[in-house]
């Protein structure tokens, strides 16, 4: 089981400098972080050093995580509320499930809205009309598919093998937040390099939270654009991506290295000692089990 786990000419030329000479790389994190001789230090990791670390490091650290108190209680009141549960509907109703599941699919955002979550992961994806398939996020109709409540009751989640993938998972999601209190959008930069292979086409990377972020945060791309018709917010990433260089795996660790530069440089600059983080910093597509 895994999980399944986004000025514009300016970052062309930084992609360049990546590249292209490591010199460079080193000189541009070098002004990001202070380490040369003026300034001061910001005492934050190298961002593409800690993007290695957490991918050298990610099994025995999410290990270490869930064997935390609070993550442990956490996995323990889902697991027994899972194993009692006498429908759906019921099940659907404890915070506590909520909580682990809806963060262990990717859905750690959308737990406020509590009416929305139940209505859609009880709704049937075979019929066309349902909310799981009018939804625009492109995360729920995976998840509904996978533990499929309205046809199959309780009997996928309550498989044993079912609720060690969420529980895994929730340990796994606590720990990239960790990440991203050190490191801003680390969480984003592994998920983007696991999972950007999988969009072939623009829409894929505009219907995920986390690619879009990684790939429009890396090319400069405002937050506004999201307000501008479909087709200008597909234009302003295939202007500048070629989405076939997804599928090259150094492409997309360098394109990860971009983003954790352009989040550094952001912080940086940042009025605030720490960054607004978004709900996107952890999100993934869901799970497959």
């Amino acid at each position: 089981m895994s999980t399944t786990l986004n000025s514009l000419p300016g970052l062309s030329s930084l992609y360049a400098a990546i590249s292209g000479s490591s010199g460079t790389t080193a000189s541009l994190l070098g002004a990001i972080y202070n380490t040369g001789t003026t300034g001061v230090s910001l005492g934050s990791q190298n961002p593409i050093t800690a993007l290695t670390n957490a991918e050298t490091n990610q099994t025995q650290d999410i290990k270490a995580t869930a064997a935390e108190p609070a993550v442990q209680r956490a996995i323990t009141a889902f697991t027994k509320a899972v194993q009692t549960a006498t429908s759906p509907q019921q099940l659907l109703s404890n915070p506590a499930v909520m909580q682990v599941l809806m963060t262990a699919n990717g859905l750690a955002d959308q737990i406020p809205y509590t009416a929305l979550a139940q209505k859609t992961l009880l709704s049937n994806v075979n019929t066309p009309t349902s909310l799981a398939n009018q939804l625009t996020d492109t995360r729920w109709k995976p998840v509904v598919q996978t533990y499929d409540f309205a046809n199959k009751g309780l009997s996928v989640i309550q498989n044993p093998s079912v609720i060690s993938t969420i529980t895994n998972a929730y340990a796994e999601i606590t720990w990239r937040n960790s990440l991203n209190a050190a490191t801003p959008g680390l969480s984003n930069a592994l998920t983007f390099v696991a999972n950007a292979k999988t969009a072939t086409q623009v829409d894929q990377i505009l219907g995920d939270p986390t690619l879009r972020s990684v790939v429009t945060t890396t090319l400069g791309i405002p937050l506004q654009i999201a307000f501008q018709p479909l087709e200008a917010q597909q234009k302003a990433i295939t202007s500048q991506l070629d989405i076939t260089k997804l599928q090259d795996p150094k492409f997309v660790q360098q394109f990860a290295q971009r983003y954790l530069i352009a989040m550094a440089k952001s912080a940086s600059t940042s009025s605030t000692a720490q960054p607004s983080m978004t709900a996107l910093a952890v999100q993934a597509q869901g799970l497959v089990v």
